[in-house]
């Protein structure tokens, strides 16, 4: 593609050579001549001066200055560099249709219904009174449960599992192994101390374009629903547990444990390995850093940290003393024997304190 016509469809102002030829896309350090790559982060500032691409896409300030011996390096201006390199990477890797569709070896009950152009792959399930919209694309063994619900433009990879009367909206995407709608943990004692499984019988909503990464897990509920809204994005390996409530925009970045009725506002961050205990909220907005696990509901904006979670400069704070705790054991233990010997010396000078 040349790279006015490349500029012209991103929408970016162009400072160098309109007929140069971008086959593809590329990280600044690894990028070759002909490709593409972005600057995002000042941090990564002076690879501008070594970077063999030969066009950046960054933003409207920043300058370029090239090493000695260095080709010049054509500029796209953008107010986003990271969202406009995201868009570039697609025009170089369309995605290939499929052609629509059941496979041979697929089994689709009588009153499944399924979309104009949809794709069913090879030994795929599909079961009674399941609806899937058009231009769906079903990889292999995907199964879908009785009575679910399934919006256009669905994307399934191998072996993912939505379960029974499960509903998803359109443009949604479950990367490989996520399982919707599994049984939410929740099981009651007996008073001979076994432990009796509580039905999980509502389901998990999937809003419109929802993306799940693989191998995660969204629960369904004992009664109500589990619901993940309009555009958020769940990572790898990450649990919704029963009853949760995650807000449009929300991201679950990896391993992310949500106990059930967890309720997570729109636009928040939960960095990796974040745990929650159940009936909790958190406001719009918030963030919460890697490997914090939250007790208290977190309000609206705020950004948190550590195990027990507390106020994110609160916990650097914390980290920076736990670093220095050694020394201040042996300050305070030199200050402890000090004050021994002077008790000792006072008692000696004045034994009516006996």
């Amino acid at each position: 593609m040349k790279l006015g016509e490349l500029a012209e469809r991103l929408g970016c102002k162009l400072e160098g050579d309109a007929n140069a030829e971008i086959r593809a896309g590329a990280g600044i350090d690894v990028a070759a001549p002909g490709e593409l790559t972005f600057l995002s982060n000042p941090r990564y500032g002076r690879s501008l001066g070594t970077t063999r691409a030969s066009a950046v896409i960054l933003d409207e300030k920043t300058t370029i200055a090239r090493d000695l011996g260095m080709p010049p390096l054509a500029a796209l201006r953008s107010a986003n560099p990271y969202l406009d390199f995201a868009r570039a990477l697609e025009l170089f890797s369309p995605r290939r249709p499929h052609s629509a569709g059941i496979h041979p070896t697929a089994v689709v009950a009588e009153s499944a219904r399924i979309g104009e152009g949809a794709h069913i792959g090879p030994y795929c399930f599909v079961d009674e009174g399941a609806r899937i919209g058009r231009n769906a694309m079903l990889h292999s063994f995907v199964t879908v449960y009785r009575n679910v619900e399934i919006g256009d433009d669905f994307l399934a990879h191998s072996h993912t599992v939505v379960r029974e009367g499960c509903r998803i909206g359109h443009r949604v995407i479950l990367q490989n192994g996520v399982v919707i709608g599994g049984d939410g943990f929740g099981f009651a004692k007996r008073a001979d101390g076994r432990w009796h499984k509580i039905l999980q019988g509502a389901p998990v909503v999937l809003e419109d374009d929802v993306e799940v990464q693989a191998n995660s897990c969204v629960d369904r509920a004992t009664v109500g629903e589990t619901r993940i809204r309009r555009g958020a994005k769940i990572d790898d390996l990450v649990l919704v547990g029963h009853a949760c409530d995650i807000g449009e925009d929300t991201i679950l970045c990896g391993q992310v444990g949500l106990a059930g009725s967890t309720r997570v506002g729109k636009s928040c961050i939960l960095a990796g390995q974040v745990g929650s205990a159940g009936h909790l909220e958190i406001g719009d907005g918030a963030i919460i850093t890697s490997q914090s696990g939250m007790h208290l509901d977190v309000p609206a904006g705020a950004v948190r940290s550590g195990s027990p979670v507390m106020e994110n400069r609160l916990w650097l704070k914390v980290i920076a003393a736990l670093k220095r705790l050694p020394e201040m054991q042996k300050t305070v233990r030199a200050l402890a024997a000090e004050r021994s010997r002077s008790k000792t010396g006072e008692e000696e000078m004045n034994p009516a304190l006996d």
